[in-house]
């Protein structure tokens, strides 16, 4: 009776220690060649890097979590893999090599009980020039510097909304990069009125003082400012940037130039929900929705980290804890009873984080008038090059009501990202022009191929009895 845990970051990787030390036969499947996620990102071992631990937090607990998952005979561990399709009765569909070469090896295999700990990617609204060259989303540009320590740009600047942007400028400085600005479209006070979730969160409010006394004198730091466009030729060469009202609307007369050679951008996250959605799991507020145990609504499938909710990585790995021990007792590895006290200190790990994730979602929202930083031709799609007025047309004069009639009327969502990026803003502008929400949201993310897979390698899948045997 085996457990499954995709995904390789804090939440995947504590699930699947904590499954195996209950007893269970664990595959754990990450999309990346080193464990540790987007926070864990670490230098490739060619580096020889002979302090790895100066970019990561808490190295010392990672490594140790890290090479017991390694070391521990009842986990598989499959590097550079992924879960390209999800089939009922939690058949599995993997693709493993690097990412889009030719002759990549294909297995199926069925989880008994199945954890999804997929994580998020970054949300950058759109705004004039942000398809130039030079602007990066800031995951993008952290993990250059974690992973490669390669800096963006030379002069850099960082804005959107949330407290990731501080860890990005942070990562940014230690490349040589010169950090011009911290802009932030809200309005951090509003933490003020959060007291008791921040009480149970020291770790976070030391790391925030940290982030106060290194930029002190050095990153000039900016509330309700947002970069509205971006200019240049061949690459970004100027930013402007704005101070905004609490919808985020543009106050006229308090813009300003900067002159940069890059510029990087996040408004908060996406969960990636594609192997949820196919598992059937019910999403609320567009978060998979999970009990106490991490239980999700299909009967086996277990969800953990940020497809649950945005909190971080001490949330996620506590979830990860919950749902490794809730999938061990699932498949009869362990009993409630032998891993109580396990799941007990979770439980309160994960209260408080929860706590915290919801005071973060309360105190950086995305503002309701940020559509107000575009112009016509300003992409809202860039793979398929599609400006605001086709998909303004589209809703005004095609009667375009949904994600799906979206995308068959102007194209949104159909390049190679598969609406990945650009999914959640276009159903957030249809449903500002329409007045009312759209319906079904989540369709950018149901998709029945959830990763790319080449023709050819879907023409030599092998069949479940090839597999069995």
């Amino acid at each position: 009776m085996s457990v499954v845990v995709v995904g390789g970051g804090p939440a995947g990787m504590n699930a699947a220690a904590q499954a195996a030390r209950a007893g269970a036969e664990v595959v754990l499947i990450d999309s990346a060649e080193r464990l540790g996620g987007q926070f864990h990102r670490q230098l490739p071992e060619q580096f020889a890097a002979r302090r790895p631990e100066r970019i990561q937090h808490d190295w010392r607990s990672f490594r140790a979590l890290r090479d017991e998952v390694l070391a521990n005979p009842l986990i598989t561990h499959l590097p550079g893999s992924t879960v390209w399709s999800l089939e009922p009765d939690r058949w599995l569909n993997v693709q493993s090599g690097p990412a889009d070469a030719p002759g990549r090896r294909l297995t199926a295999l069925r989880a008994d009980a199945l954890v999804l700990a997929t994580g998020a990617h970054d949300r950058v609204l759109p705004f004039p020039g942000w398809d130039l060259p030079g602007v990066f989303s800031a995951g993008a540009a952290q993990a250059m510097a974690k992973g490669q320590r390669i800096a963006v740009g030379h002069r850099v600047l960082v804005a959107g909304t949330g407290p990731f942007l501080l860890p990005v400028a942070e990562s940014l400085l230690d490349v040589g990069a010169e950090v011009v600005g911290v802009l932030e479209a809200g309005n951090p006070a509003a933490w003020l009125r959060q007291s008791a979730a921040a009480a149970g969160q020291l770790g976070k409010l030391r790391e925030l003082a940290g982030y106060a006394a290194r930029f002190a004198g050095r990153v000039p730091y900016r509330t309700r400012t947002a970069v509205i466009a971006a200019h240049g030729d061949d690459r970004v060469r100027e930013v402007v940037t704005s101070k905004v009202d609490p919808d985020w609307r543009p106050i006229p007369g308090t813009e300003r130039r900067f002159e940069v050679d890059a510029v990087c951008v996040g408004h908060g996250f996406v969960p990636q929900l594609e192997l949820a959605l196919a598992a059937r799991c019910r999403i609320v507020d567009g978060f998979v929705e999970v009990d106490a145990a991490q239980r999700t609504s299909t009967p086996g499938v277990f969800a953990a980290g940020e497809a649950t909710g945005i909190g971080g990585a001490e949330l996620a790995a506590a979830e990860g804890v919950v749902a490794g021990l809730a999938a061990a007792v699932h498949v009869g590895a362990a009993t409630w009873r032998q891993v109580e006290t396990q799941a007990r200190q979770a439980l309160m790990k994960v209260r408080s984080g929860r706590n915290f994730a919801r005071a973060l979602a309360q105190a950086h929202p995305i503002g309701a008038a940020w559509p107000e930083w575009l112009e016509p031709d300003t992409l809202v799609c860039r793979c398929e090059e599609v400006p605001y007025r086709e998909l303004e047309a589209a809703v005004q004069q095609r009667a375009a009501h949904s994600a799906r009639s979206l995308k068959l009327l102007c194209r949104v969502g159909l390049g190679p990202c598969q609406g990945r990026i650009c999914g959640q803003n276009t159903t957030d502008l249809a449903a500002r022009l329409l007045g009312e929400p759209i319906p079904d949201p989540e369709t950018p993310a149901r998709r029945p191929i959830a990763a790319p897979i080449r023709l050819a390698d879907l023409a030599g899948i092998p069949t479940r009895d090839e597999e069995e045997k």
